[in-house]
């Protein structure tokens, strides 16, 4: 038995939704029937006040930064423990990087930080919603506020993840213990707090395409000229949808939109999207009950679910005592056919850009880089697979 890291999944009507879109649509280039129907599942399920299906998650954050505005020398606030993505949205548009650390607890930006990295020049805050956790938000807005800045939530691991009001946040850990079980009612969706959000369908997350993406426009004030951007930096959608009598180009833009067969398999996707994310919390909540042993025994740390954040089953990740002990289980694992995975490299000591970086030292964000350990996630994952699992990281600990 072979257990992979990640396996991309068929789980509805994926590959007849894309005959249809070849054979009955007659419009397989973008923007189509898919396209729509996939907006509107967004808008409707979530409150999403717009969005633009886009490429990929890198896209849809390349569009923040146009929309934001980003000039030569503005300055972004990031966490370290990122996807190179995150980053390279900005720095292309002349952007200068700040690094924050990550919490202790997660991965997550550590909040209470960001403050006094802004100066004059800084323009826009980039929270990372690691693992679909969701990031201290009632704090960032507020910074964000007072400052004057933009919030760009990169929610690429966020799909059907929750922030929760602080009234609700309270209640007692022990009754939600992995906190997916709270109602959406007054919920805030991950993505729809800051003024944009951005979302990835890579093959290794919940809801996939392959590749593709979304932008979340938040803000009005972006909604017209997210639609132009997206469409090469013409009026074309509102030609198509008859506004205007002809299109023509009227801004800087780039073909961000996906095919229409992207958009077909991803809107077959989300009509599974209840029985995925069941089974991925089953799963998770498998890999918490198996592990926790050796929590308590602090062989390893578990993950941490702030109060005010819920859990969509993305990433179960252990975190090692040292790279040394990670780079021994990995090994173990993969010589009992099990593939696991670390993560990020932090971005501040990358080789491209440890020079630029203004010598701050990050070390949560290099605990991460050297500690966490991914677990094998996905969807065909099954029970007897998981104790498999469990049963294997327990014999290299004991």
């Amino acid at each position: 038995m072979k257990i992979p890291f990640n396996k991309p999944n068929l789980i509805g009507k994926e590959t007849h939704y894309i005959y249809r879109a070849v054979y009955s649509e007659h419009k397989i280039s973008g923007n189509g029937l898919f396209t729509h129907k996939c907006h509107e599942f967004f808008e409707q399920r979530y409150g999403f006040k717009k969005c633009l299906l886009t490429t990929s998650c890198t896209d849809a954050l390349e569009m923040s930064a146009i929309l934001t505005d980003i000039q030569l020398g503005d300055e972004v606030i990031l966490p370290s423990y990122t996807f190179v993505s995150t980053a390279n949205a900005f720095i292309l548009r002349g952007a200068r990087l700040v690094f924050a650390d990550s919490n202790e607890s997660n991965p997550n930006i550590d909040a209470n930080k960001i403050e006094d990295l802004i100066t004059s020049k800084t323009k826009v805050i980039i929270p990372v919603h690691y693992a679909g956790i969701a990031c201290d938000m009632d704090k960032i807005m507020s910074i964000a506020e007072k400052h004057n800045l933009f919030v760009v939530e990169d929610a690429a691991q966020s799909i059907d993840s929750y922030y929760l009001p602080r009234e609700i946040s309270k209640m007692n850990d022990n009754q939600f213990n992995d906190r997916s079980t709270i109602s959406r009612g007054k919920n805030k969706p991950l993505g729809s707090i800051g003024h944009l959000g951005a979302f990835s369908f890579h093959e290794t997350k919940n809801i996939i395409s392959g590749e593709g993406g979304m932008l979340v426009i938040n803000d009005p004030q972006f909604e017209k000229r997210a639609e132009i951007i997206w469409e090469k930096g013409t009026n074309r959608a509102a030609f198509f949808r008859g506004e205007i009598d002809k299109y023509g180009w009227v801004d800087i833009g780039s073909s961000f939109l996906p095919s229409e067969l992207v958009s077909a398999f991803l809107y077959a996707q989300l009509e599974s999207l209840e029985e995925i994310q069941k089974k991925r919390l089953s799963i998770w909540n498998q890999y918490y009950e198996g592990l926790n042993p050796l929590e308590e025994k602090e062989y390893i740390k578990l993950p941490k679910i702030p109060d005010y954040a819920t859990n969509n089953g993305h990433i179960f990740y252990i975190i090692c005592k040292s790279l040394e002990e990670r780079t021994a289980l990995i090994k173990h694992l993969k010589e009992n056919n099990i593939l696991s995975a670390f993560h990020y490299l932090s971005l501040h000591k990358s080789p491209f850009y440890k020079d630029k970086h203004d010598g701050r030292e990050l070390p949560n964000s290099d605990m991460y880089e050297n500690c966490l350990l991914r677990l094998p996630m996905y969807y065909e994952l099954e029970k007897n697979d998981v104790q498999f699992i469990l049963k294997n990281i327990n014999k290299f600990y004991n």
